[in-house]
């Protein structure tokens, strides 16, 4: 995935402005796909050089008015072909696996503070997890843009699952 097709998935979902946009990456976007502020101006400056983007005519016009951004037919054009494209799967890309390689080599003093902080923050997103979707995923929504963004959800519940009962698995090996 893509920061210019994250950006442009989320304007296709509602017109915002960067500082919305923003927000809006740290409370859904940002669960599997994160972008600092400073990348993702950057990024919106680069999709309305581009055509792919505009920015909203204001009402009325004032100084330091924030912009509001929409996708235009180019950037629903670029996203659909994305979308389509086949792609091979990532590697999983954690230190924490990398450090425990490494301890195994200078020692593992500390290692289990930690792994239980890991598995803290795992439980702590899971339950997160699980708690939006019983609020956004009730019985009887399931349109297809209802499914596929269930489908996204469920990836997160999953992967935090995995993380957890791997944590769980590590620390009592190593006790």
């Amino acid at each position: 995935m893509s920061l210019p097709h994250a950006i442009l998935t989320a304007l296709l979902e509602k017109p915002s402005s960067g500082l919305e946009l923003t927000r809006r990456f740290d409370r859904s976007i940002g669960y599997f796909w994160s972008a600092t502020h400073q990348q993702i101006y950057r990024e919106l400056g680069r999709l309305e050089r581009e055509g792919l983007i505009r920015a909203l005519p204001a009402a009325a016009p004032a100084r330091g008015q924030k912009k509001e951004y929409e996708v235009l037919p180019e950037g629903r054009t670029e996203l659909a072909r994305w979308t389509a494209e086949s792609q091979d799967p990532r590697p999983l890309r954690d230190p924490l696996p990398l450090r425990l390689r490494a301890a195994a080599i200078v020692g593992t003093a500390g290692v289990d503070d930690d792994l239980r902080r890991h598995l803290d923050l795992h439980r702590q997103q899971l339950e997160n997890y699980q708690e939006i979707e019983k609020r956004d995923f009730p019985p009887g929504r399931d349109s297809e843009p209802d499914r596929l963004r269930h489908a996204v959800l469920r990836a997160g519940i999953d992967l935090e699952t995995f993380w957890v009962r791997w944590l769980e698995r590590t620390l009592a090996e190593l006790e």
